[in-house]
């Protein structure tokens, strides 16, 4: 018997996360470029080799090298210093679609980053159970590196 899955929980996922960070929003959303690309990693410090083309329709992939790799998504929207927007799989190898967006906002102290990850299609349990693991992993490290002296005074022009 071939199973099917019925109900609309099953084929989304939807997940939210507000990322406070004191650094101005010209270094957290270049930081952000930089932990989505090159300094990608996983929690336990293996390089994702992953690369980001900043730009509408730009590719974010896993380069596995030799023209090996992994399509993760394109970009649909950029507008420095407040949105990046993209969609595709992901890290997903199945039938889905994802939409990722940041919201970059100025705030007292810093700056505000809205999250939001939705997707549709035949989601994994594992990929649902873990996904908030992965972006929190990613969004630590955006505060903690945005947080850091030596970039938030290059921003301040020091």
């Amino acid at each position: 018997m071939i199973s099917t899955i019925s109900t609309i929980e099953k084929m989304t996922l939807s997940l939210t996360e507000e990322v406070p960070v004191q650094a101005p929003i010209e270094v957290t959303f270049a930081t952000l470029l930089e932990q989505l690309g090159p300094l990608n990693g996983t929690p336990e410090g293996q390089s994702m080799s992953m690369k980001i083309e900043p730009w509408p329709g730009g590719r974010w992939y896993r380069d596995l090298g030799d023209g090996n790799g992994h399509f993760w998504a394109h970009v649909q929207a950029i507008k420095r210093p407040t949105l990046l927007e993209i969609t595709g799989p992901l890290f997903m190898s199945y039938p889905v679609i994802s939409n990722v967006q940041y919201r970059f906002s100025e705030v007292d102290g810093g700056t505000l980053i809205k999250f939001h990850h939705t997707a549709l299609g035949l989601i994994q349990d594992e990929h649902r159970e873990g996904v908030g693991k992965g972006w929190g992993h990613i969004h630590a490290n955006v505060r903690k590196r945005a947080e850091a002296p030596v970039r938030a005074g290059k921003a301040a022009g020091r």
